[in-house]
């Protein structure tokens, strides 16, 4: 399975593939999910990586004539590439924010569908050599600190639990997506950033969290929806289903997802 991380380099792969793989997955070829072929685009939320890598291999398998190609990164990075006529099938995003985006420029025309919910958590080194004990330690200038840029979901949901909390955050560092934040933690470049949970999950132990009580008031909604220029309209309609399966819903429990 291969992943696309970046638009701008990623362009000319996706329009080849989309070329080769949209004679076997046009809808208007085919109306059922039986026939679902060809090459399936997902633009996923940057938290999404090894989860919708499971899946994506689980609906392969499902149906051997599809391949899915997916564009993991910061949700509103991803909307902006939408908007501007990336060519997908299918997106995911970790905030209603950046997907009603996508909807008011007409790029989504069916109901987005929440299918998993988040929070964050404080991610520190193994062994936690900054001795970080909780989020008041983000008012701090004394430990090194990362945090998400405020534009993307991850960095809008620091915000709420700052304000909530009332401290005045101290980033070393503001980062383009939760996966790099979440890097400067295993490469020991910080004591601690704040990543949603299901990373520091995926970390294993690279990383050990530390929950916070503040976490509940910034809960991030995910919700997904087939795009409505899809070059690939069966496929689209076909993944949306699976990714709000009740077997999917088994592989986020997992991860350490919350159900809608």
């Amino acid at each position: 399975m291969r992943k696309i991380r970046e638009w701008g380099v990623a362009t000319a792969t996706v329009l080849a593939v989309v070329t080769a793989g949209c004679g076997s997955g046009d809808a208007t070829e085919h109306t059922g999910a039986d026939h679902v072929s060809g090459t399936l685009i997902v633009f996923a939320a940057a938290s999404l990586t090894e989860t919708f890598t499971e899946l994506g291999k689980q609906f392969e398998a499902a149906h051997p004539g599809v391949e899915v190609v997916y564009s993991f990164g910061a949700s509103s990075a991803l909307a902006e590439q939408i908007n501007q006529g990336a060519p997908a099938d299918v997106f995911a995003s970790a905030a209603p924010k950046n997907m009603q985006q996508v909807r008011d420029k007409g790029s989504v025309t069916a109901t987005p569908v929440t299918f998993v919910r988040n929070r964050l958590e404080i991610a520190v080194p193994k062994g936690n050599p900054g001795r970080i004990t909780g989020l008041a330690d983000f008012g701090k200038t004394e430990p090194k600190l990362a945090l998400c840029a405020k534009q993307v979901p991850c960095g809008a949901a620091t915000e709420t639990v700052f304000e909530t909390a009332g401290i005045t955050p101290q980033p070393d560092t503001r980062e383009q997506d939760v996966k790099a934040a979440l890097t400067k933690v295993t490469l020991g470049e910080v004591d601690a950033a704040l990543v949603y949970r299901t990373d520091v999950e995926a970390a294993g132990d690279k990383v050990e969290g530390i929950d916070f009580p503040e976490s509940v008031k910034a809960i991030n909604d995910y919700p997904v929806a087939p795009l409505a220029h899809a070059p690939n309209a069966v496929a689209a309609a076909a993944f949306v289903d699976f990714v709000t399966s009740e077997k999917a819903q088994s592989v986020f429990a997992a991860a350490g997802f919350d159900t809608p």
